[in-house]
């Protein structure tokens, strides 16, 4: 029988994910043209602490909020059979919380190399809980969702709150990454350290770019059903 379970994982991709690419995309080209062009580039073994800290952007928004996106999409908007969406779903969130560990440890790295100290931003305290939260949401969902997975009773008790988190960590990275492209922008600033008026303006249009994506992500797997 054709259900409406069966019609959420056998139709084809929701339009609204189109968008979400758009921006994601829009965004990864502005910030390396930041990184590359304005930034002079990004190396994590670099004996210049300035291309070690490049990596986090990097790392942060293509390697962490970008494939967490894609993950989301995957699983609510992609046609495919309810495994094969469930593993890659877990595969590309597994990818982007250790491309999010490795954004923390260059930042870290950044801060003992610039002799700065550590966590004292609310930027850093947004970041590093939502690493946190999202660390443990995956580690749930693997031992409910994969292996060795609870009774279908306790899983479909357990999936609504699992979608509703995921969808505030999503939420919460992109606060994480404005912020930090905020007081990047300000210190750029107050250090005399920026090179023009249009790599001010392009860091607004790369968070612009960033926050557009988190959206169009969040009402794709919202709406999967419905557009």
């Amino acid at each position: 029988m054709y259900t409406s379970t069966n019609y959420r994982y056998q139709r084809s991709a929701s339009r609204l994910t189109i968008g979400a690419h758009l921006f994601g995309i829009l965004a990864l080209v502005l910030l390396l043209v930041w990184l590359l062009h304005y930034r002079g580039g990004l190396d994590y073994d670099s004996g210049n602490f300035q291309l070690v800290f490049n990596v986090h952007p990097f790392l942060m928004f293509f390697g962490f909020i970008f494939l967490a996106g894609e993950a989301m999409m995957a699983y609510k908007t992609v046609m495919a059979e309810h495994k094969v969406q469930k593993y890659v779903h877990g595969f590309l969130h597994l990818v982007a919380l250790c491309c999010g560990i490795w954004g923390i440890c260059a930042v870290f790295r950044y801060h003992d190399m610039a002799k700065l100290d550590d966590m004292v931003s609310l930027h850093s305290w947004i970041g590093l809980t939502t690493i946190i939260l999202y660390g443990l949401q995956w580690l749930f969902g693997f031992a409910t969702f994969l292996f060795p997975r609870a009774s279908e009773y306790m899983r479909a008790q357990i999936v609504p709150w699992h979608m509703s988190l995921g969808r505030v960590l999503l939420y919460m990275s992109i606060c994480a990454a404005l912020t930090g492209l905020m007081e990047k922008s300000t210190s750029l600033r107050e250090r005399e350290q920026i090179s023009s008026e249009r790599e001010l303006h392009l860091i607004n249009f790369t968070a612009l770019s960033i926050l557009l994506f988190g959206i169009f992500v969040d009402l794709s797997v919202a709406l999967a059903r419905y557009v």
